[in-house]
């Protein structure tokens, strides 16, 4: 049974480009998964509106989708906002009810508020009827060694070291790729029972 899960993230410094790899490869660790891999661009906005009205069709025959931005003033950026209110014309038909949704972010400091822009993230997964999946590790206490920051709700991230993404964020960002497209494979095999 083939899987397609849609990551969509804005990224300014690459930071959240790479956690975005990350996520990508952890994903396509299983068989017969694939990924639609989509950087919201600048030029994709248009007075102020996401204009790239192709990626909502593309988006609708994923089943899962993984939101992505860095962490601005305590919630996501505003080149990701454009997208997830153009997504409000999908909103009224519940076109995305039933996927899997799950998110990550960094920023240059430890905390920075990052897990407010997890909560828009959730937010704007329930108002599509979407199912939140966030970590099952808590830190500190998982052999893994994942989830340095501690947050459940899914990856944060800190500027490490220059721009770089610190390597257990990495880590984290690559489990939480496996983790949905683990949980997305069970639950499209049970849509087939």
């Amino acid at each position: 049974m083939s899987v397609k899960i849609g990551i969509v993230y804005f990224s300014q410094t690459d930071l959240t480009h790479a956690l975005a790899l990350k996520i990508k490869q952890g994903i396509e660790t299983l068989p017969e998964t694939s990924t639609l891999l989509h950087r919201i661009q600048g030029k994709e906005i248009v007075e102020g509106r996401f204009a790239t009205l192709s990626l909502l069709d593309q988006l609708a025959n994923v089943d899962a989708i993984v939101f992505g931005s860095p962490t601005y003033m305590g919630g996501p950026a505003a080149q990701f906002k454009a997208f997830a209110d153009a997504t409000s014309e999908l909103w009224c038909n519940q076109l995305w009810a039933g996927k899997v949704a799950a998110g990550f972010t960094c920023g240059s400091a430890l905390n920075g508020d990052q897990g407010k822009t997890l909560d828009y993230f959730s937010t704007l997964a329930n108002q599509h009827g979407m199912i939140w999946l966030g970590l099952d590790s808590a830190a500190g206490y998982d052999a893994r060694k994942i989830n340095r920051l501690g947050c459940q709700a899914g990856v944060t991230a800190s500027e490490y070291e220059g721009n770089n993404v610190h390597p257990v964020d990495s880590d984290t960002a690559y489990y939480l790729g496996t983790r949905v497209a683990k949980v997305v494979a069970q639950f499209c095999a049970n849509k087939g029972n």
